[in-house]
């Protein structure tokens, strides 16, 4: 898959931060992950055989990895 649509590892909020703005901020990056995944997938999916080729990867096992739910790592 195209790293650099990757997102950036989750980080480790302060805990000096009040607990819903840890919360918050923790689904925002859940949120972010999900739609880099999603982008990511159906960028997967434009791709033809010859490019998939050119990145590792076969119709059967790219086709696979677009047809996962964003939630789904």
């Amino acid at each position: 898959m195209a790293r650099a649509l990757m997102a950036a590892p989750m980080t480790t909020l302060p805990l000096s931060l009040p607990p819903v703005t840890r919360a918050l901020v923790g689904l925002a990056q859940i949120v972010l992950l999900w739609e880099t995944r999603r982008a990511s997938r159906q960028a997967l999916k434009q791709l033809d055989a010859h490019m998939l080729r050119d990145i590792g990867l076969d119709t059967t096992t790219a086709g696979d990895e677009a047809a996962k739910p964003f939630w789904q790592a």
